[in-house]
């Protein structure tokens, strides 16, 4: 079959795509390259569109040619349908390729792709219209006899509507943008007392993200995995699936791992649930790639998600296990040409797992910088699919994930050990990356064995195995870093720090706000002794050290931890994760992370969407102040402690900096206050 497959291609590189010669992809990064070395092996001229901010980016490089549309940010760019058009004339390019995301489920940016006299590489407006509102995706799904979740889709969205219907369905319950996706617009309620707040936050994220601020209710399905069957339909009625994948390991509703196919699924549920993505497609009248997503509960029962009317960021697992080419069926239907394949030639080979690596700080928050080194791994069963190489800029306008990596073997259990073994060689220097949490997942138990629900890293992660302010991880930072001043590797060099033979060290504290931590450490027969407030001293043994790196154990417990000159360490426990200790600057010890000076700071750039408190109120701590948005996620920013605002630099609408003061508190107003009420008896 595969030789056929190979055979197909190569008939429609002698044929040239006839009146289909050169193609502009609308959009960057990855997937600009994936589309562009596709259109490469099939003899198609390239087109690059790029902001500012990517004048020099891989996806220009890769490109024939490219078309500057517009400033840094998307909206003035990858967003700005007029200067896209634009570049579509001035190229003559007679086609497009969305990509993902940005502007890739536009019905009004296909139409205008199509009146500009260019072919869209992608389902039709009217399938896009049909399934991008999740209300309608819902009604479909009903009409085709695929199982949908218990909820209320209703047009009437006032509050006391919202209510009652919650109260129906039964709590906890998701309140779900309408027009959303990759989890923007969607708040998980679980008390009555918090879902006018959740609506009215979803409202307002979906709003920013998609100019529809529609919800509607679904119960919620706890602990379920997120699976989702990849289709592909010709205009000449042929629909075919192409198995499932599972997307079920995710941080803030976005993904981070996705494998093919789910260990989850028997034969037989396995053809149930890829029936009912071809029945859906069927409903929809679709063509070209899309992807049918579900739940799949505890118990087997699975429901219907949505439905994502493009190629997905983890197409590359499903093209490893069934030796397809998903970018070049896309160029092949939107050509008119007929599907190489039934459902019958359609077949499942080994295991394939992809993660993404996103240039992000160790609180998921977006990092950019100039890239001094990037270099992937390579070898046998290992793919990458980047946007960027050795001495590239990655910016901090788009989304975070700068490359993909691919793993496929003959079984799930040799794909992990090669995932696992990939990431240990994997080096991205000069920016902060997630590849410490994605080497921690790999090396986890449960994900060997498969047990991937989407509260995995609430469980399984590096955030719910420790945190930051565990005794063990602090004790085996300070150690590291005690040690190598020892071995005259002083990573902390100020005087200060270290006092009659102790060595102290302060870390930041997980949760944020309680301030930082300190850890005395002294040297002790057969190792040292770690002593943090509170708690009894920690014996910890170093087994080897050198180069600022250090080998230890604590009550069996085996670690590794990496010194940072001036910063703190970087503490790997037992192989299952690796979590990152930073110092505060010495001027900031008594000031919590997010606060200096009684101020909380941003803690990344974006836009103030609310302020939840005024000047002069008097807050408690974990009380809501201020949301900002960034990559059209919201983040909120809460009270570090009790006390009263005395200022709001910042109102809404207004753009911040990272480390921005957005609010100041004052804690000792709120104390006097307290101290001038009148004491009152109760009988």
């Amino acid at each position: 079959m595969r030789v056929y497959i190979l055979r197909w291609v190569e008939g429609l590189r002698e044929e040239g795509f006839v009146g289909f010669g050169k193609l502009l992809v609308a959009n960057r990064g990855e997937i600009a390259v994936r589309v562009f070395r596709a259109c490469r092996d099939l003899g198609i001229e390239t087109v690059a569109v790029y902001s500012e901010a990517d004048v020099g980016a891989l996806h220009v490089r890769e490109a024939d040619e490219a078309y500057h549309i517009g400033g840094a940010p998307a909206a003035e760019s990858y967003l700005n349908v007029a200067n896209l058009v634009a570049a579509i004339h001035d190229s003559g390019a007679d086609a497009v390729h969305p990509g993902y995301g940005f502007l890739s489920e536009s019905a009004p940016f296909a139409r205008a792709v199509g009146e500009a006299g260019a072919v869209w590489v992608g389902p039709t407006p009217e399938a896009m219209e049909k399934v991008g509102l999740k209300v309608r995706a819902k009604e479909l799904a009903e009409r085709a006899g695929v199982p949908t979740i218990p909820g209320y889709n209703g047009a009437e969205q006032a509050g006391e509507r919202l209510a009652e219907e919650a109260r129906r369905i039964g709590y906890p319950v998701l309140v779900k943008a309408s027009a959303g996706g990759g989890g923007r617009g969607m708040r998980e309620v679980r008390r009555p007392e918090d879902l006018v707040e959740a609506v009215r936050g979803a409202k307002r994220e979906a709003e920013s993200a998609f100019s529809d601020g529609t919800v509607f209710i679904e119960k919620l399905v706890e602990g379920p995995r997120h699976i989702e069957v990849q289709v592909v339909a010709d205009h000449h009625g042929n629909v075919v699936h192409l198995y499932e994948r599972e997307c079920s390991i995710q941080r803030r509703h976005q993904k981070v791992v996705e494998e093919a196919p789910s260990p989850a699924l028997p034969p037989e549920k396995r053809a149930e649930v890829c029936g009912a993505a071809v029945r859906l497609a069927r409903e929809v009248g679709y063509t070209n790639a899309g992807t049918v997503e579900f739940l799949l509960s505890a118990e087997g029962e699975f429901y219907f998600l949505e439905m994502n009317a493009r190629l997905q960021v983890e197409h590359p697992v499903t093209e490893a296990v069934t030796g397809l080419d998903l970018v070049k069926l896309q160029l092949a239907v939107a050509a008119g040409k007929e599907l190489p394949v039934l459902q019958g030639d359609v077949t499942l080979g080994g295991s394939a797992v992809e993660v993404r690596v996103y240039a992000e700080d160790e609180n998921g928050y977006p990092a950019g910088g100039r890239l001094l080194a990037f270099d992937p791994p390579t070898g046998v069963g290992i793919r990458n699919d980047s946007g960027v190489e050795t001495g590239d800029e990655v910016p901090l306008f788009y989304d975070a994930m700068i490359s993909k990596l691919i793993v496929r073997a003959p079984d799930r259990g040799t794909a992990v050990s090669r995932l696992a073994a990939a990431l240990d060689e994997y080096t991205v220097v000069g920016t902060e990356t997630n590849l410490p949490l994605l080497r921690g997942i790999a090396a986890t138990p449960a994900f060997a064995a498969g047990e991937t629900t989407t509260d995995f890293l609430e469980i399984h992660g590096p955030s719910g195995a420790a945190g930051e302010a565990d005794p063990e991880l602090l004790a085996f930072a300070a150690v590291a870093e005690a040690s190598a001043v020892r071995s005259g590797v002083d990573p902390f060099a100020a005087s200060s720090w270290r006092q009659l033979g102790l060595h102290s060290f302060f870390y930041g504290s997980e949760p944020p706000g309680r301030g930082p931590v300190k850890v005395e450490v002294e040297r002790a027969v057969g190792g040292y002794l770690a002593r943090l407030p509170g708690e009894e001293p920690l014996e910890v043994e170093v087994l080897t050290s050198a180069g600022g790196r250090a080998y230890l154990m604590l009550d069996g417990l085996p670690a590794h931890a990496d010194a940072e000159p001036g910063g703190g360490a970087t503490v790997g426990i037992g192989g299952a994760y690796e979590k990152v200790l930073r110092h505060p600057s010495p001027d900031g010890l008594t000031a919590a992370p997010e606060s200096v000076a009684g101020g909380l700071l941003a803690p990344m750039p974006g836009t103030v969407v609310r302020l939840a408190v005024g000047e002069g109120e008097e807050v408690e701590e974990g009380q809501l102040i201020v949301v900002i948005e960034a990559m059209k996620m919201e983040q909120p920013i809460v009270a570090p402690h009790a006390g009263v605002v005395v200022r709001l630099p910042f109102a809404e609408g207004d753009l911040v900096s990272g480390s921005d003061v957005l609010a100041e508190i004052d804690k000792k107003a709120a104390t006097e206050g307290m101290e001038k009420r009148p004491v009152r008896y109760d009988s």
